[in-house]
């Protein structure tokens, strides 16, 4: 996957850097970077707890196009918040499970792993679901942190550290309707029963940081699943009406992902109501996405990997085309490729897809709505 012209891109990471500057605090302030999630930005988590041998992760393709090797980002390259730290001139993140030592976190820890739920799997369990997948949910990540915060300093300092850290509370839920959907044992109203609970504890999660002294942290929503290919290939359809005419998208999943996404920025409102002296940006991944998927003329087809899937689905990757099933298989639901997460990392960082956004920066978002060059 590529991008039309490098220039929007950069014209996208100065809006990030805008939107940042307009926190109470500035660019140069923040030290450190604590993220939590699941394989969206998962920087090696999930292959230090389960070893290179059960992961497909910890071969190639991944890792192929920066750092030359698997690392356990499941991509063939950087994931977003590799591009966050780039932005802010501090080291890509340690995975937590790879630490030796406090000082290896000296600008901060990724505590996020593929296929982490923000659910704990009792949840699941009390749904009469047969969970087959380790229980790294958001609140096991959270602990992490409050296990690490004590070695960086003393209680009594803590505010140093929680005021200067950029805090990234995601992506994290998707794995959450995934995991039942794939099973094929619940129905869509069943598991759209289970998103209050997902928000009330990426809410809870983000109340609990903020307690710790949390002064600025990012949140993104749900992805359009409705896109992504292994969705397209589990529930095709016949009926022309469940499909978006412009992006081929299947409608019902994707209003799913609205919903989600609904109740996660009301969840946040409250939040800031609450908590006046934060500041909780919300980050609209599905935005960001639904652009790489709508027609751009001026653009190529996006490419994304997915999990291991039959579906007949034609994808273009660096002018080459392939066939779904002679791409390389990868495990969990979907893996953007690094141009796309890059896609994502610039429309957050910039304010392009941030709520709030800056009204300090509203002639460069409106430049940007001009020369924004997404591809299909």
């Amino acid at each position: 996957m590529a991008f039309c012209k490098n220039g929007h891109l950069s014209l996208l990471l100065l809006n990030l850097l805008i939107l940042i500057l307009n926190t109470p605090q500035a660019i140069g302030c923040y030290t450190r970077i604590f993220s939590f999630g699941d394989s969206l930005i998962d920087t090696g988590n999930l292959l230090h707890a389960v070893g290179n041998a059960h992961l497909p992760v910890g071969r190639p393709p991944y890792g192929e196009t920066f750092f030359g090797h698997p690392t356990g980002r499941f991509s063939n390259g950087r994931v977003v918040i590799d591009f966050i730290a780039e932005a802010f001139e501090l080291p890509f993140l340690p995975p937590y499970l790879a630490g030796r030592g406090p000082e290896d976190f000296e600008h901060g820890a990724n505590f996020a792993v593929g296929g982490a739920t923000a659910l704990n799997n009792s949840f699941f369990a009390a749904k009469g679901m047969e969970v087959t997948w380790t229980d790294y949910s958001l609140s096991t990540q959270l602990q992490w942190f409050k296990n690490l915060l004590p070695l960086l300093s003393n209680e009594s300092d803590y505010s140093g550290i929680m005021d200067t850290s950029l805090f990234m509370v995601g992506e994290i839920g998707g794995n959450d309707y995934n995991h039942p959907f794939f099973s094929g044992r619940l129905t869509t109203d069943e598991v759209r029963s289970f998103v209050p609970f997902v928000t009330d504890a990426i809410a809870s999660a983000i109340h609990d940081l903020i307690k710790l002294g949390a002064k600025t942290l990012v949140v993104p929503g749900n992805l359009p699943n409705g896109c992504v290919p292994m969705y397209l290939s589990m529930f095709r359809s016949q009926n022309y009406e469940d499909y978006d005419p412009q992006t081929r998208c299947i409608k019902w999943i994707n209003e799913f992902s609205e919903y989600h996404n609904k109740l996660l920025v009301e969840k946040l409102h409250t939040l800031r109501e609450l908590h006046p002296d934060a500041t909780i940006i919300y980050a609209d991944y599905y935005g960001a996405l639904m652009n790489i998927f709508q027609f751009d003329e001026r653009c190529s087809r996006a490419a994304v990997a997915t999990a291991p899937t039959i579906a007949p689905f034609i994808v273009e990757m660096k002018g080459r085309r392939f066939a779904r099933s002679r791409r390389r298989t990868l495990p969990g639901w979907v893996a953007l490729d690094e141009a796309a997460y890059k896609v994502v990392a610039n429309g957050r960082a910039t304010g392009t897809y941030a709520v709030p956004p800056s009204q300090k920066h509203a002639q460069i978002l409106q430049i940007l709505n001009i020369l924004r060059c997404f591809m299909y």
